[in-house]
């Protein structure tokens, strides 16, 4: 991804919220926000959500996606350009529904939803270390601006997918958390499916817990009234800094939610730890061999010298 389909596909909105930054006062086009590096008791930057562009009023700077994330996070480029890889291109389906409020354009159409059998779907899932996970998920076969594809597709609580393949990060409908309820009393929160796939894994539970998965960090707004129906909550977000912001969000909500993210540190995610562990297995497994065929060899001059 570069600069120029970072800033015409990602919603600066989305972006905002992922640094737990919401709008002070908001109309369907536009947005007032405080500004982003200083105090102030008047909101003074402005965000166009069609033009997907912010105007601070008290500098005269303007930002766009990729010039937000670097003045919050205090980056470069490559590094915003890093953090911006996990949001989904939905801003142009966004603008169209901006544009024509009462006509919500449909650029997609799902054509197939079944089992997920194709190869370079299994092959996708066996490098993220999740294949035994494949019944938690659906293949989709979509067309979109005239064009066939497929993809992993995990289903959120609107009935959207969140479509996941080597080459695709996108939503198909209405991005959503997905809640999934066991009737337990524990809450388990995490930032994507795969991170709830790969805990599933890690450390199976013989009681479920309830899981939430919030499919992106922005939509961590969306769960506030969730989590007064449990006795505890467990995060298992990014050790990364929307991740941090992220667990802030929730702890200002339930104070005692206890946050596992250094279980997995310093791995970015539980995905990234579970693969390190597999290759740690793959690497144990290699050396005991090459002991073994190294002990073997001795044996054998050993017996060849006694001759």
């Amino acid at each position: 991804m570069n600069c120029k389909q970072a800033n015409e596909n990602i919603s600066i909105k989305e972006v905002m919220e992922s640094f737990s930054l919401f709008p002070s006062k908001e109309h369907p086009k536009t947005a007032y926000y405080y500004a982003i590096n200083r105090q102030e008791r008047t909101p003074s930057l402005l965000v166009n959500y069609v033009k997907n562009i912010a105007f601070d009023f008290g500098t005269g700077k303007q930002y766009d996606v990729v010039s937000i994330v670097q003045e919050l996070k205090q980056c470069t480029v490559s590094d915003a350009l890093e953090y911006l890889e996990k949001f989904d291109f939905s801003f142009q389906k966004q603008k169209g529904n901006l544009n024509n409020p009462k006509e919500e354009t449909k650029s997609y159409q799902i054509l197939e939803v079944k089992e997920v059998s194709h190869p370079a779907l299994i092959e996708y899932l066996k490098y993220r270390k999740l294949e035994f996970q494949k019944s938690e998920l659906q293949e989709i076969h979509y067309e979109m601006n005239g064009k066939n594809y497929f993809g992993l597709g995990f289903k959120n609580d609107s009935g959207g997918y969140e479509i996941r393949s080597r080459f695709s990060k996108i939503c198909l409908g209405k991005k959503d958390i997905t809640t999934i309820k066991n009737n337990s009393e524990n809450l388990k929160v995490f930032e994507g499916f795969t991170d709830y796939l790969s805990f599933k894994i890690l450390e199976p539970e013989k009681t479920p817990s309830d899981y939430l998965i919030l499919n992106a960090v922005a939509m961590v707004h969306k769960t506030s009234g969730l989590f007064g129906n449990y006795k505890s909550v467990e995060m298992y977000l990014d050790n990364d800094r929307a991740g941090e912001q992220c667990r802030d969000s929730i702890l200002k909500i339930f104070p005692e939610a206890d946050d596992r993210s250094n279980e997995y540190f310093p791995h970015q995610d539980l995905n990234d730890f579970l693969i390190s562990q597999e290759e740690k297995t793959l690497e144990n497994k290699l050396e005991k061999n090459q002991t073994a065929i190294h002990e073997s060899e001795e044996n054998r001059n050993i017996y060849r010298r006694k001759r």
